[in-house]
This record gives C-alpha cells, sequence and structure tokens, in this order.
C-alpha cells in the first residue's frame, strides 16, 4: 500500500508531504482547486508520461517520490531486477527538469519508465474520472474484461499469434506477387557468389599475401644484404666479432695488472655475446630466403585477381571474405523466402498455433462472462437501477482476430421490461457513470492490487445513489488501501481519512495548493461545505453531523 508520497514544485504545488493508512482515505475540495494533480503526480512515480509543463512555473524542476509497502510479487520482481531495498519496502521516484528532461529512480537506483510502469501495476490500480466515456469504446470494453477476468496474458499471447499468422501469409502474397523479381534478384546474388566462390577469399589474406610479395619480389636485395651482414660480423678477414674477440682477450690481460679496466671489460663482454647472436638469427634468416620465381608469379596473380574482385564489387579487397559470407547469407535468405511450400507449411503452422490459443481464449472468457454480468446486475440494483441488467455478450468474428474469435460487447437493459442492447446506444449519461462505477468496483474486489484509486468516478452521480457508492467504496476499503477524490458529500463521509485540498493565491504571481489532514470539527466543516456550498449554515452543520455519525 501507499505509506507517503512527496512532491515538490509540480503544477501549483510547492512542498507537499502526505502519510497514508490502510482503508478508505478521501480527498476533497473547490474546483481546480488541484485534487486530480495529487492522482497526476502519483501517476509520474508510477511511469506515466510527462514534460516540462508540470514544472511550477519559475522553478528548475518537479520531484515527486512514493514510498510503498511491498507485498511477495513486488519483492520477488525487485530481486528478479537487482533494485532491492529496505526490506518491506520500496520507494519510486521521478524527476522532470524544465527542458523536459525525465529521470527515474526505483530504491535510489537508476531505472527505467517500462521498469516503474511494471512495479507500478504490482502496487496501485487508477480508475479515472472519464472511464464512463471509455466504456463506449469496444476495445476499452474487451481490455477491461479481460483484466478482471485475468486473461491479460492468455489475451496478449492470441494477439502475437494473430500477427505471427498475418506475417505468414503476407510471406506467402510476396513470394508469389514478386515472383519474376526475385527470380532476376535470385540469378544475380548466384552468379556474384558463384565469382567469390572460385576466388575463395580468406579472412586476413590480403595482408598475408601483400607481406610475401613484397619478401619475394626484394628476395634478391635481402639475400644480398644477410650476406654482407654476415661478412662484416663473422666471415671476413677482419670479422667484428674476430677483432672484438682479440680486444677482449688484451684486456683480461691487462686487467689483471690494473683492475681499473674492468668495468670497460665487463661492457664489452656482453656485445661480443649480442654478436654470436645476431649472426645466429642472420644465418638462420638466410636459410629461408628463396629465390623462387614460381611463387612469386603465382603470388602476384593471386593479388591481381583478388584486385579485380574488389573492384567488380566496389570493395577495399580486405573486405571480400565479409562479402563473401553476405551474398551466401542473402541468397540462402532468399532461397527460404521463395520456397512457397515451406512458407505454406509455416503457414498452416501460425494458423493452428492462433486457432489454439484463440480457442483457449474462448473458452476463459465463456467462463467468466455469465458472472460478471451478474455481479455488474447485482450491483446496478443498488444504484438506483431496479430490474435493469447487464451481459457480457461474445460476439463471434468470421475469421478472428487480433483480439481473439469474438468481439466483446457490454449489453444493458436499464430497467425492468426492456429488452438488452449494446452499452453505447442505450445508456444514458447518469447510468453511463454509474454502471461503470460498478464495473470499477467489482472488478477492484477481484484484482489483488492493494491500492486503488477513484479519481471523481462518482460523477454524474447523486442523492441515495451516491449513498450507496460511498458504502461500496467504504467496504472495499476494508480489504484494501482505497484513495477517492469526490464532491460528493455522501461519498466523503464515509471516509476514515479526509484531506481537503486548498489553492491559494499567495500574491499576484504566485497561486499554491496545499492540502490538510481534517480532524472531526474540520470534517464536519468540509461536509458542510460539500452540502451547502458558500453560506453554511446551522442546518447544514447538523447535517453533516448526522453524515459523519451514520
Amino acid at each position: 500500500m501507499l505509506r507517503h508520497l512527496s512532491i515538490r514544485d509540480f503544477v501549483v504545488v510547492d512542498t507537499l508531504d502526505l502519510e497514508f493508512e490502510q482503508g478508505f482515505t478521501v480527498f476533497s475540495g473547490e474546483t481546480g482547486a488541484g485534487k486530480s494533480i495529487l492522482i497526476d503526480a502519483l501517476a509520474l512515480t508510477l511511469g506515466a508520461r510527462g514534460d516540462a509543463s508540470v514544472v511550477r512555473t519559475g522553478q528548475g524542476r518537479a520531484d515527486i517520490s512514493a514510498e510503498f509497502a511491498t507485498h511477495a510479487q513486488v519483492d520477488q520482481w525487485l530481486a528478479d531486477q537487482a533494485l532491492e531495498g529496505e526490506a518491506g519496502t520500496v520507494l519510486l521516484r521521478r524527476v522532470l527538469d524544465e527542458s523536459g528532461r525525465s529521470r527515474a529512480f526505483i530504491n535510489g537506483t537508476a531505472a527505467t519508465l517500462t521498469q516503474l510502469r511494471e512495479v507500478g501495476e504490482m502496487l496501485v490500480e487508477i480508475h479515472g474520472q472519464h472511464a464512463h466515456q471509455l466504456l463506449m469504446r469496444a476495445d476499452a470494453q474487451r481490455e477491461l474484461f479481460d483484466t478482471h477476468a485475468g486473461l491479460g496474458s492468455l489475451s496478449a499471447e492470441t494477439s502475437r499469434a494473430w500477427r505471427a499468422w498475418r506475417e505468414a501469409s503476407a510471406a506467402i502474397e510476396a513470394a508469389t506477387s514478386r515472383d519474376r523479381e526475385v527470380q532476376l534478384e535470385r540469378e544475380r546474388l548466384a552468379w556474384q557468389l558463384a565469382e567469390l566462390d572460385k576466388l575463395l577469399p580468406q579472412p586476413g589474406e590480403w595482408e598475408e599475401i601483400n607481406a610475401e610479395h613484397r619478401r619475394l619480389s626484394n628476395a634478391a636485395n635481402l639475400i644480398g644484404g644477410v650476406q654482407a651482414a654476415l661478412g662484416t660480423l663473422s666471415e671476413s678477414d677482419d670479422a667484428m666479432i674476430h677483432q672484438l674477440g682479440t680486444l677482449i682477450t688484451r684486456l683480461r690481460g691487462l686487467a689483471e695488472v690494473d683492475t681499473g679496466l674492468a668495468d670497460a671489460l665487463a661492457a664489452l663482454e656482453p656485445a661480443e655475446i649480442q654478436l654470436q647472436e645476431a649472426v645466429y638469427s642472420l644465418n638462420h634468416y638466410a636459410q629461408k630466403l628463396d629465390l623462387d620465381p614460381n611463387r612469386l608469379a603465382q603470388v602476384d596473380s593471386r593479388l591481381e585477381a583478388l584486385h579485380s574482385a574488389a573492384r567488380k564489387f566496389r570493395l577495399r579487397p580486405e573486405a571480400l571474405p565479409d562479402e563473401h559470407a553476405a551474398r551466401r547469407n542473402q541468397l540462402e535468405a532468399l532461397d527460404a523466402a521463395t520456397d512457397l511450400d515451406a512458407l505454406r507449411v509455416s503457414e498452416t503452422a501460425a494458423q493452428k498455433r492462433y486457432q489454439d490459443v484463440a480457442t483457449k481464449l474462448s473458452k476463459e472468457r465463456a467462463r467468466h462472462a455469465k458472472a460478471l454480468g451478474e455481479a455488474v446486475t447485482t450491483g446496478m440494483q443498488e444504484l438506483a437501477m431496479s430490474g435493469g441488467r447487464f451481459e457480457v455478450a461474445l460476439v463471434s468474428l468470421p475469421n478472428g482476430g487480433a483480439s481473439g474469435l469474438e468481439q466483446i460487447e457490454f449489453r444493458v437493459a436499464g430497467h425492468a421490461g426492456v429488452p438488452l442492447r449494446p452499452l453505447a446506444k442505450v445508456a444514458s449519461g447518469g447510468e453511463l457513470a454509474r454502471i461503470s462505477l460498478a464495473l470499477a468496483v467489482i472488478a477492484s474486489a477481484a484484482s489483488p492490487t492493494p491500492t486503488l484509486i477513484f479519481d471523481e468516478v462518482d460523477t454524474g452521480i447523486g442523492g441515495a445513489v451516491a449513498e450507496v457508492v460511498g458504502r461500496l467504496l467504504h467496504q472495499l476499503g476494508r480489504q484494501r488501501q482505497v484513495l477517492c477524490v469526490t464532491h460528493l458529500p455522501q461519498v466523503a463521509a464515509r471516509g476514515e481519512f479526509h484531506f481537503r485540498v486548498v489553492k491559494q493565491t499567495v500574491d499576484a504571481d504566485h497561486t499554491v495548493s496545499s492540502v490538510a489532514s481534517l480532524d472531526k470539527p474540520s470534517r464536519v466543516e468540509e461536509i458542510a461545505r460539500m452540502l451547502g456550498g458558500v453560506e453554511i449554515t446551522a442546518t447544514t452543520r447538523k447535517h453533516a453531523k448526522e453524515m459523519l455519525a451514520a
């Protein structure tokens, strides 16, 4: 459940810190005071979209954080994402600056909006003030029903299977309609691949063969240079090694006379060893050198072949191996795309997969449709729609669709003696608001989400119906944490906790909204204001006390 909400510089809110408890909490206040702004701020911490317009005028950024008590599902998700914090608690934070840049945090660690939304869906369920208008749309009816029935995952799986089937069918159509173009493209690729297959360029070959060519073409110079070096070092009459050896022998004798020559002798002895190692290396190198005109001709021919292919394909020679692999992959992909038999097999498998999962979804929908219809019908009687009926109709779609083998259609009869007709065609504004509220309460009762928010969902109702709504929400608050923004005193009086939102003009350029927790006397005044408007009389106060006492 929601424990704490902190808001800084959000729209008309300067600084706000609110503590929440389990049960039914109501927010009231004049129209435009900023009640729904609190819900909007909380929604941002749950991953809703936001922009620079939410930053309070004159400030650099808006900063909202919300602390929740967790449950097992949230704890597991946090562990999987490596976002654990204090045991039993999760802290969500959202910062938006004046340039529109947004940052999100979970337990102090940077997070994505997707992660905020994922954990938010496990913590809070928001029913907006325009929910009854959404019920006019067929897709909204289907989504609400599938969510209530716990069929969200199966519905998404059906949608994926439908797309896979459509893509398989489209591949067959494309292969058939573009047969001539595809055949020409295949011939071009096959010719290019054949050219490269004959050449068979190898990774790293270009660098290796260039190095070998330089070595072979300069073999005579290399042999002459090595032989000259060997003569100077060891093979001529005045070879360096011989002269150095004679010098070292003489200095050893002199060093026995004067030890001052020891340092010079120590420097020369390693030089003799290094010269001997150099002679060994040169001899070894000379043994490998070979004046092979045939091999040079072969290397020349290979270089020319690589050059020619590179010019033909407009590539650098060293890129030929990668191009060879790419052409092979392209031809294989094209062959697969033009293999009609294989494509038809894939389409048949995709169609069967769709039919299987869509049939499973249909069975589950049929099982839950009757139960939801009966529950909403019962709720309509409580909401002053005596004799009214509600039904979830499953209208078959001949060829199916992304949402399954049927369309979900809510049907309603506003009172006894009239037939059921589609909700969008027969319900009045007041009836629609009451049916929407009944659906919201019933759906919430079946949801595992610990915190439920109702943002002015009681719009369009009043009188005795408003008392029933207050009672329903109060009962729901016994099982969950329920937060409700309301204009109705009958609903507000049922709250266990009551906050009043007030907008104040500080100066000509500065307006802020504040929130106060109401005690018993101040609740009487607030309920009286909601009952009587600007002029609060003793009668309205008495009525307010009676409502609170009830």
